[in-house]
């Protein structure tokens, strides 16, 4: 494990990642809940909520997929502060121009675009950031990826709570607001708290004619991700269920918020359920996820996280019971990121981690610009409880059909002695 340069343990810099990723995820909690009320209750549609869904996350994916080489190169600090001002920008526009009575709905899917474009590359620094945060802290990989779980449930528990009331009680305008505010803080905490020469030793830039391009180096990340059967794995799998759960939270949701009486405070109530239950887990993953099976954890807790908040949603059956299942579906889910994120860490060499990341978290994520498109058009023409009882039905058969493939015995963790994929070598562009 690398600490710094003089030997002394410093927490600063995993304390500072972990902060502005908790801050920049809660805002996007927020206007998760905000944007699609907002747009349901001024438009009546479900489809426009669902394309102003794909707006934002379409040019994310897209973006995310390129964009790695240059976090590699030019650093992912630079990269993390810059762009999350630029989404603080982006989203406190819309409040503005609301209130000018400026906002077409073009310039509203306009707007929400550049924060998913922002948002990509800010995202995935943090990301790159966190194994050289860990080893600055000597902090185990497992560990940092529990605590970085910890901060995203987190930020799932605030985000729909605080969503979920300043819609009910100030208007979606508002949570906006603070969406925004929550992205120009965390780009204060990384420009401040982190260290400049995080993220230096991921890759050296070369020079001269002979330095490797952008594409031969995106290139690097590909080959590299290509020839990983776990990898490709994991990724299929995990952009059937992001599709899914986007179709959940940004349409199928909503709808069934308004349909059923419960209103914004519902989706908060929910949420806040869901997220305390995944916190609490992903406190007990941070602690124990070393001396757990992975696979068993990984597949027990993608079973309680998936289908059953879709299908409690579809039957007619009193608050206390939904939110039962939320609590119980947020607890298998706190298991998930810090498994998967161990895993990638392990695998990816440090000086690729930026393009591999990028191109697999792309690819993972390449369904979720769809989610609301598909769940407002399947909600339009077939109603809301059949969309609920499909969506949970493939969510089931995927977490589980999947899980079958013999590329998962590779989940194990490596022997205390192999060598770190996250220390450049000779020959690390070969796959582990």
């Amino acid at each position: 494990m690398n600490q710094l340069p003089s030997g002394r343990r410093s927490l600063r810099p995993l304390a500072g990642v972990l902060a502005a990723t908790g801050l920049s995820l809660t805002g996007t909690r927020i206007s998760v809940i905000a944007l699609p009320w907002f747009v349901l209750v001024t438009t009546g549609s479900a489809t426009q909520t669902g394309l102003v869904a794909f707006c934002e996350m379409g040019p994310y994916v897209l973006v995310k997929a390129f964009i790695g080489p240059l976090v590699d190169r030019s650093g992912p600090r630079v990269v993390s502060w810059s762009t999350d001002l630029v989404s603080a920008t982006a989203a406190m526009t819309i409040p503005v121009l609301h209130a000018a009575d400026l906002l077409s709905f073009w310039l509203l899917m306009l707007l929400v675009a550049v924060i998913g474009a922002a948002r990509a590359p800010g995202d995935l620094a943090k990301e790159v950031m966190v194994p050289e945060a860990a080893d600055r802290g000597s902090v185990p990989l497992e560990r940092a990826t529990g605590l970085s779980g910890v901060m995203e449930r987190l930020a799932f528990t605030l985000g729909p709570a605080a969503g979920g009331s300043l819609v009910a009680f100030l208007g979606p305008m508002t949570a906006l607001v603070v969406n925004a505010l929550c992205f120009g803080l965390g780009s204060v905490v990384i420009s401040l708290v982190v260290p400049r020469s995080i993220g230096r030793t991921a890759e050296v830039p070369g020079h001269g004619p002979d330095a490797p391009g952008y594409w031969q180096r995106l290139g690097e990340g590909m080959r590299f991700l290509r020839r990983d059967p776990l990898l490709l794995t994991i990724t299929a799998m995990i952009a059937v269920t992001n599709l899914l759960d986007t179709a959940f939270s940004t349409v199928l949701l909503p709808v069934w918020a308004k349909e059923s009486g419960n209103g914004p405070a519902a989706i908060g109530l929910t949420g806040t359920a869901w997220g305390l239950s995944a916190v609490a887990a992903s406190l007990t993953a941070a602690g124990l996820a070393h001396r757990l099976n992975r696979r068993l954890v990984f597949f027990a807790g993608f079973t309680l996280a998936g289908a059953p908040r879709f299908l409690i949603l579809a039957a007619d059956v009193p608050m206390w019971v939904v939110i039962a299942v939320f609590v119980a579906s947020g607890f298998g889910a706190g298991f998930l990121n810090p498994i998967l994120g161990a895993i990638l860490y392990e695998r990816i060499p440090r000086q690729l981690l930026g393009r591999v990341r990028g191109l697999g978290t792309s690819l993972a994520w390449m369904g979720i610009p769809l989610g609301g498109l598909v769940a407002g058009a399947v909600v339009s023409s077939a109603g809301l409880v059949p969309a609920l009882a499909a969506a949970g039905v493939a969510y089931f058969l995927t977490t589980n059909l999947t899980g079958l493939r013999p590329e998962w015995r590779q989940m194990k963790r490596p022997p205390a002695n192999a060598p770190e994929a996250g220390i450049p070598r000779p020959n690390d562009h070969a796959p582990t």
